[in-house]
Protein backbone atom coordinates (compact mmCIF):
# COMPACT_ATOMS: atom_id res chain seq x y z
CA UNK A 1 0.00 0.00 0.00
CA UNK A 2 1.32 3.38 -1.06
CA UNK A 3 1.93 5.91 1.94
CA UNK A 4 1.91 9.26 1.70
CA UNK A 5 5.42 10.80 3.15
CA UNK A 6 7.85 13.95 2.26
CA UNK A 7 10.44 12.97 0.03
CA UNK A 8 13.80 13.34 1.41
CA UNK A 9 15.58 13.21 -2.08
CA UNK A 10 13.79 14.96 -4.31
CA UNK A 11 12.95 18.21 -1.90
CA UNK A 12 13.89 21.75 -2.88
CA UNK A 13 11.82 23.22 0.49
CA UNK A 14 10.46 21.03 2.40
CA UNK A 15 9.51 17.45 0.07
CA UNK A 16 6.00 18.30 0.06
CA UNK A 17 5.79 18.68 -3.52
CA UNK A 18 8.71 15.89 -4.28
CA UNK A 19 6.33 13.26 -2.25
CA UNK A 20 3.34 14.48 -3.75
CA UNK A 21 4.56 13.54 -7.37
CA UNK A 22 6.25 10.25 -5.99
CA UNK A 23 2.67 8.88 -4.17
CA UNK A 24 0.82 10.06 -7.86
CA UNK A 25 3.87 8.92 -10.35
CA UNK A 26 4.31 12.35 -11.76
CA UNK A 27 7.32 14.43 -12.97
CA UNK A 28 8.38 16.58 -9.64
CA UNK A 29 8.83 19.29 -11.55
CA UNK A 30 5.42 19.45 -13.16
CA UNK A 31 3.99 19.36 -9.43
CA UNK A 32 6.33 22.91 -8.65
CA UNK A 33 4.91 23.89 -11.69
CA UNK A 34 1.45 23.87 -10.87
CA UNK A 35 2.10 24.85 -7.39
CA UNK A 36 3.66 27.76 -8.36
CA UNK A 37 1.00 28.76 -10.74
CA UNK A 38 -1.85 27.93 -8.43
CA UNK A 39 0.16 30.01 -5.89
CA UNK A 40 0.28 33.32 -7.97
CA UNK A 41 -3.35 33.32 -9.05
CA UNK A 42 -4.77 32.43 -5.42
CA UNK A 43 -2.83 35.04 -4.63
CA UNK A 44 -0.70 33.04 -2.48
CA UNK A 45 -3.35 31.07 -0.42
CA UNK A 46 -1.56 27.83 -1.48
CA UNK A 47 1.24 28.97 0.28
CA UNK A 48 -0.69 28.67 3.83
CA UNK A 49 -1.67 24.81 2.17
CA UNK A 50 1.87 23.92 1.67
CA UNK A 51 2.79 24.68 4.82
CA UNK A 52 -0.08 22.86 6.57
CA UNK A 53 0.89 19.65 4.22
CA UNK A 54 4.56 20.25 5.59
CA UNK A 55 3.38 19.38 9.32
CA UNK A 56 0.94 17.01 8.33
CA UNK A 57 2.54 14.82 5.86
CA UNK A 58 5.14 12.66 8.06
CA UNK A 59 8.72 12.62 6.62
CA UNK A 60 10.24 9.39 4.48
CA UNK A 61 12.13 7.07 6.75
CA UNK A 62 15.41 7.39 6.92
CA UNK A 63 16.82 4.46 5.25
CA UNK A 64 18.92 1.46 7.32
CA UNK A 65 22.32 0.48 5.63
CA UNK A 66 23.01 -2.83 5.70
CA UNK A 67 27.17 -2.70 5.68
CA UNK A 68 28.36 -3.89 9.19
CA UNK A 69 30.89 -2.20 10.87
CA UNK A 70 32.81 -4.51 12.10
CA UNK A 71 32.82 -6.61 9.13
CA UNK A 72 36.35 -6.36 7.08
CA UNK A 73 36.00 -5.69 3.21
CA UNK A 74 36.45 -8.18 0.45
CA UNK A 75 39.07 -6.14 -0.40
CA UNK A 76 41.11 -6.61 2.56
CA UNK A 77 44.30 -8.99 2.17
CA UNK A 78 45.62 -10.62 5.15
CA UNK A 79 49.71 -10.69 5.59
CA UNK A 80 50.98 -14.43 4.35
CA UNK A 81 52.91 -15.43 8.14
CA UNK A 82 56.66 -15.21 8.13
CA UNK A 83 58.99 -18.03 7.13
CA UNK A 84 59.62 -20.67 9.87
CA UNK A 85 63.49 -21.31 9.91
Amino acid sequence: MKKLTRNRDDKWVGGVCGGIATYTGVDANLIRLIVAVATLLGAGSLIVAYLVAWVLIPGQPETVSAEATDVPSPTTVSEPAPPSH
